[in-house]
């Protein structure tokens, strides 16, 4: 399912991320992370119903990542990446990449969210927190480079919330 909205002039169309967009991602990934992901591990995620890319005038502009774990029971989903191209930024396309991706995971059942992000992204923290999710904890030295990641949780009520519209 396509969605298309407005986000300034140019029209944008949510949709599921084919083997065509992947050169696309993996250059915004190499543009928007210090450490990004290899090219394969994107691969791996095709036909991912929550593999969702940003696309306007043609061209690819941001993407998210996020499946579903069984965990008896009470699944569990997990927003594994989330960038948009630098270009593209502050223009509210990973807020509407981000809830399409809470909505999918939601349709597929996901009893709670989590995501890992960077201590020291206080930008994309930020957005997490507008949308709902709260700091579980903290791993030291998570990354490469030694920063520690805070894994955030969007709990029942709050997807609850999210998908009724309250």
């Amino acid at each position: 399912m396509a969605t298309r909205s407005k986000q300034g002039l140019d029209a944008v169309e949510i949709r599921q991320a084919t083997r065509a967009d992947l050169l696309a991602i993996y250059r915004i990934e190499k543009q928007v992370f210090d450490q990004p992901w290899p090219y394969p591990a994107f691969e791996k995620f095709l036909g991912e119903p929550n593999f969702l890319v940003a696309v306007t005038n043609d061209r690819i502009v941001g993407y998210v990542v996020a499946d579903t774990t069984p965990n008896a029971g009470r699944d569990i989903g997990h927003i594994k990446n989330l960038a948009v191209h630098p270009a593209a930024q502050s223009r509210g396309l990973g807020r509407g990449l981000l809830r399409r991706a809470i909505l999918g995971l939601a349709v597929n059942d996901a009893y709670q969210i989590k995501l890992e992000v960077r201590e020291g992204n206080t930008r994309a923290r930020n957005l997490y927190r507008e949308e709902g999710f709260e700091p579980a904890k903290r791993i030291p030295r998570y990354y490469d480079d030694g920063e520690a990641a805070l894994v955030l949780i969007k709990g029942p009520e709050s997807i609850a919330d999210f998908t009724t519209g309250v």
